[in-house]
């Protein structure tokens, strides 16, 4: 079978190599964290301002949950439309710019409209949350490629605990300054400084050959069979989302800790800061030695940490339990990082948005379920809670092991395995592909500098690293 992929493959070369002339990763970390400040703001904001304008502290839990439960539904469906844009940047900004105007009418309605169509506006504009923190992240194998990428991975982790680290004391800070209200006016501010980092991100390289295009519900379906069916998305996501359970446990405690541990419910705060910066800590030394240790392995491993953490933080002693909370804080930071580091290396490129997307999705909604079930227990028994939330982290771990890991079926599977793990190395499977005219059948060969392919492969372009077009090399010789 003669090859066809000569011209794409030139083209999507010239592509990945424009992206880092024009967009850099900084330009990308910078809109991240800008985005996420700002996310993470709006809801400490919002429930200050509900109770300042409403005078009811049901109306601020409401609308809290309200702005949250909803990116179970929102998520796979912007992931689904971010992995059929041609230019994902674009989509991703007017996300934005739609959060940040739901914000905005969400505070415009307090006080003014029915709170339950206040509650309605938040449920919607809660749909596009995912977009902040899956949606943006899936982006980041267009903007770094190759080697670099488990760096700019721990990297782009970094941004999210600097954003929980930021968001709250600057919702708090704000709120005391010039007032509830103007907090939330801040948060949109922040999430629009991060429209240009958004609109200008890399378009998506052009499509491959054969790859027909499919319906949206196709798409969706697809996302969640890779999902389920690779035993290492499944195990990540399983386990990641059980460990937002455990941490929502947390969330809904620290206010009871800050009271009858550190004295006042206000220095509750001062928990959540030492968490953010604890994960901040780890991450940064994971950035420096990125393949140190396994993502999968970081993954489980991490739910341990955060359950010793959770066992510690029932001890009801001031000192145990900030050391407590700074331990929690080194489990949840480099599980998230090794949660991207798995879903970028076994998500295929047209379906990575949606999984990110999906995967956040999966993860507030487990988080908001963590908070909902500990309030009324913490209420009773915080030393109880504590020991249930760190038997639910024991679980996250457990529930890894669960799933079987994938093994070889086949020589012909092992020997694509190799393949693709080697060119990975140089181009995330496919993307350094050159035209060796010389050849003068318009044959697609590695660039240069990778290692040379079994003589037995048919190899053009890779869709994922599990599938291929065939380009028609000869099974004998020198390819």
């Amino acid at each position: 079978m003669e090859c066809n992929a000569s011209c794409e493959g030139s083209s999507y070369l010239r592509n990945v190599l424009m992206m880092g002339k024009r967009y850099s990763l900084r330009f990308y970390l910078v809109g991240a964290v800008a985005a996420r400040a700002g996310d993470e703001m709006s809801g400490p904001a919002l429930m200050l301002a509900a109770f300042a304008l409403t005078g009811s502290t049901i109306a601020a839990s409401s609308l809290l949950s309200g702005l949250t439960i909803s990116a179970a539904v929102g998520g796979p469906m912007l992931g689904a439309l971010l992995d059929r844009a041609d230019r994902p940047g674009r989509l991703l900004a007017g996300v934005l710019v739609t959060y940040a105007v739901g914000l905005g009418m969400i505070l415009g309605g307090l006080g003014r409209w029915p709170f339950a169509v206040t509650i309605l506006i938040a449920a919607v504009t809660g749909l596009l949350g995912p977009a902040l923190s899956g949606g943006w992240t899936a982006q980041l194998p267009r903007v770094v490629v190759g080697d670099h990428l488990p760096r700019a991975n721990a990297l782009d982790a970094m941004t999210f605990n600097m954003a929980s680290l930021a968001g709250p004391a600057l919702a708090g800070g704000v709120a005391e300054a010039l007032g509830a209200p103007m907090a939330v006016v801040v948060s949109v501010v922040l999430i629009a400084l991060a429209l240009p980092a958004a609109w200008m991100l890399p378009a998506r390289p052009d499509r491959v050959l054969g790859v027909q295009a499919t319906s949206v519900t196709s798409d969706l379906v697809a996302g969640v069979r890779v999902i389920i069916g690779r035993p290492s998305l499944a195990r990540a996501t399983l386990t990641s989302t059980v460990s937002c359970i455990a941490q929502g446990m947390l969330m809904a405690c620290i206010p009871l800790l800050g009271e009858r541990v550190l004295g006042g419910a206000s220095r509750g705060a001062v928990l959540l800061s030492c968490v953010a910066i604890s994960a901040l800590v780890a991450n940064v030394a994971l950035a420096r030695f990125p393949r140190s240790v396994a993502p999968d392995t970081i993954i489980w491993a991490s739910a341990l940490v955060q359950a010793a953490a959770l066992a510690l933080a029932a001890w009801g002693e001031p000192v145990v339990l900030i050391v407590a909370v700074l331990i929690a804080g080194v489990g949840e930071g480099p599980q998230l990082a090794a949660l991207f580091a798995v879903r970028h290396r076994d998500a295929p490129d047209h379906l990575r948005g949606q999984i990110f997307t999906t995967g956040a999705s999966l993860k507030i909604t487990g988080f908001a379920l963590g908070s909902a079930v500990a309030g009324p227990v913490a209420s009773w028994s915080l030393p109880d809670t504590l020991a249930l939330a760190a038997s639910v982290a024991v679980l996250a771990a457990l529930v890894f092991f669960v799933i079987p890991s994938a093994t070889a079926n086949s020589s012909e599977d092992s020997t694509m395995s190799k393949l693709c793990d080697s060119q990975r190395r140089w181009s995330d499977c496919f993307r350094l592909l050159h035209e060796d005219r010389s050849t003068g059948g318009g044959q697609v060969r590695p660039s240069l500098g990778a290692p040379a392919l079994p003589a037995r492969c048919r190899f053009a372009r890779f869709v994922s690293c599990s599938e291929a077009v065939s380009c028609g090399w000869p099974e004998g010789g020198d390819p």
